[in-house]
C-alpha cells in the first residue's frame, strides 16, 4: 500500500507561510495562462467535524510503540488520524513502517505549521515545534540508561536518558508535553528529582508492551507451534540492542559457538537485532554480515516481525542491556546477560536488578553447560519481582491511556471497555540452514 502525502493545504495551515513574500515572479509575454485551481482537501470532506490526531513517528521502534495504542481510536468516526516523520538518524525504519501500514503521512514541514487537536510521540526531537497538545510516552521499558555524555551532559551529573530526563521534556524553560505518561508510580520520584517542573503533567498509565505480552503468555504453546518448534526442540533467542554498548559487535564470537556447540537436533537459535541497526546499515548489509551463520542454521528475525511471540516462546534468552531483555523477565525463560555497560546504566532502573540477578555469559565455559546452569539457578520469584517493576498498572494501560486521550481531545469515551488483545501468531522459523547467498543478494 502506498503512503498518501498531505499537501500543504491539508489542515489548518498558517496562511502567511504558504508563499514567501519575496519570491520572484516570472513574466510571460502573450495571453496570460489560466491559473491552476488549487483545491483544499478540507473543501470536500466525507467525514466532517472530526478531531485531528497527529502520530509522530521518529523511528520504527517509536512507531511500533505507538501502534500498540492506536487501536484505542478505532471505530470512532469523530477522530481522524494522520502520521508524520520528524528528522531523526533512524528515519528509514519509520518510513518503511508507515508504507506497510498504508498511513496518511503529513510532511514534517507541513505538520509543524498545522493545528491538530492531539499529538502522540515516543520521542522528544522536534516536539517543541508541534502545534497540538502533546502526550509523550516512553519508547521502551525501565528507563535503562543514563543520558549520553555526548549530549552535553556533565559526566558527574548524568540524569536518566528516557522520559524522566529534563532535557527530553523541557524547551525554552517550559515543559513541552501536555501529559507525560509513566509506566510505574516509582517513576514519579525520578521525575521529581530530574524534572520537577513536569510533575503536574505526569500521568501513571502503565506499559502497553508489558500488557500485550501479559495477555499473550497463555498462548506460549501455540506460538511455539507456529514457529515450527516440534516437541522437545529448544529455542535459544539471542537479542541485541543498538549502539556501541550493545552486544551486536560481539556476535561474531558468540553466534558461531552457539551453532557449533549446541546439538542441532535439540536446539534452534534465533537472533533479534534492534531495528535501529537495520535502519543504520540496511537489510543487505546485515544479511551479508550474518550470511555464514544463517547458512549454519541461525534464524534472523526481520525488523518488521513482532519480536514478542518468539520472546514468549523461548526456552532461553541470551540478551544484552536493553528493553527486550527486561521484558524477557516476564517470559519464564532463564536469561543469560551477554553484556552489561554498568557505567551507562541508570541505577534506578529494574534493568540493573536484572543484570545482578541473571548469570553473565562466559567465553570460557561450554555454552550448553551455561544454559543448564541458568536453568538450574532460575528462581521465578526473582524475575517476577523484576518484571513487577516495569509497570505498577499491569493490565490497565489501555484503560488509562484511552481515558487520557479522550480527555485531551474533549470527547467522551466510546461506550465499550478497551481491550488488550493477545499478539498474533508469528511466521515459522526458517528451516535450519536455509539462509544463504540467494537471500543476501535479493
Amino acid at each position: 500500500m502506498s503512503v498518501t502525502d498531505f499537501t500543504a493545504t491539508a489542515g489548518r495551515v498558517a496562511p502567511e507561510q504558504e508563499r514567501p513574500a519575496d519570491r520572484p515572479v516570472a513574466v510571460r509575454s502573450g495571453p496570460a495562462p489560466r491559473a491552476a485551481v488549487r483545491r483544499d482537501p478540507d473543501q470536500w470532506p466525507t467525514v466532517s467535524g472530526t478531531k485531528r490526531v497527529l502520530v509522530i513517528v521518529h523511528t520504527e521502534v517509536y512507531g511500533r510503540r505507538l501502534l500498540d495504542l492506536l487501536p484505542l481510536l478505532e471505530s470512532d468516526l469523530r477522530v481522524e488520524v494522520a502520521f508524520t516523520v520528524p528528522p531523526h538518524a533512524f528515519n528509514a525504519g519509520a518510513r518503511r513502517l508507515l508504507r506497510a501500514l498504508g498511513a496518511t503521512v503529513v510532511p514534517w514541514e507541513t505538520a509543524v505549521r498545522t493545528d491538530f487537536d492531539l499529538a502522540l510521540a515516543a520521542g522528544s526531537q522536534g516536539m517543541e515545534q508541534v502545534r497540538a497538545p502533546l502526550i509523550r510516552i516512553s519508547h521502551g521499558a525501565g528507563h535503562l540508561s543514563l543520558a549520553r555524555v555526548a549530549d552535553g551532559v556533565r559526566s558527574g551529573r548524568r540524569g536518566p536518558g528516557g522520559i524522566t530526563g529534563r532535557r527530553y521534556l523541557m524547551w525554552g524553560g517550559r515543559v513541552v508535553p501536555r501529559a507525560v505518561t509513566l509506566a510505574h508510580r516509582d517513576d514519579l520520584a525520578e521525575l521529581a528529582r530530574w524534572c520537577p517542573e513536569a510533575l503536574p503533567a505526569a500521568e501513571v498509565v502503565g506499559d502497553p508492551c508489558h500488557d500485550r505480552i501479559r495477555a499473550s503468555l497463555p498462548l506460549r504453546r501455540r506460538y511455539r507451534s507456529a514457529l515450527g518448534l516440534r516437541r522437545g526442540r529448544k529455542l535459544v533467542l539471542v537479542t541485541s540492542t543498538w549502539g556501541r554498548r550493545s552486544a551486536f559487535n560481539r556476535l561474531d564470537a558468540l553466534l558461531p559457538r552457539l551453532l557449533s556447540e549446541l546439538p542441532r537436533d535439540t536446539y534452534r537459535t534465533a537472533l533479534l537485532v534492534h531495528p535501529n541497526v537495520w535502519s543504520r546499515y540496511g537489510h543487505w548489509q546485515l544479511r551479508a554480515w550474518l550470511a555464514g551463520c544463517r547458512r549454519a542454521g541461525l534464524h534472523v528475525l526481520p525488523p518488521d516481525a513482532d519480536w514478542r511471540p518468539p520472546l514468549i516462546a523461548a526456552d532461553w534468552i541470551i540478551g544484552d542491556y536493553g528493553s527486550v531483555t527486561l521484558y524477557g523477565a516476564m517470559s519464564g525463560a532463564p536469561i543469560l546477560l551477554n553484556r552489561f555497560p554498568h557505567e551507562d546504566a541508570n541505577p534506578a532502573s529494574p534493568g540493573v536488578e536484572l543484570a545482578l540477578t541473571a548469570p553473565a555469559l562466559s567465553p570460557a565455559h561450554p555454552l550448553e553447560a551455561q544454559l543448564r546452569y541458568a536453568a538450574q539457578e532460575y528462581r521465578p520469584e526473582d524475575y517476577a519481582r523484576i518484571a513487577a517493576r516495569i509497570t505498577s498498572e499491569p493490565g490497565h494501560c489501555h484503560r488509562n491511556f484511552r481515558r487520557l486521550m479522550y480527555r485531551v481531545l474533549g470527547l467522551g469515551q466510546p461506550a465499550c471497555p478497551p481491550v488488550t488483545p493477545p499478539l498474533p501468531m508469528p511466521a515459522p522459523l526458517d528451516p535450519a540452514g536455509a539462509g544463504g547467498d540467494a537471500e543476501v543478494s535479493a
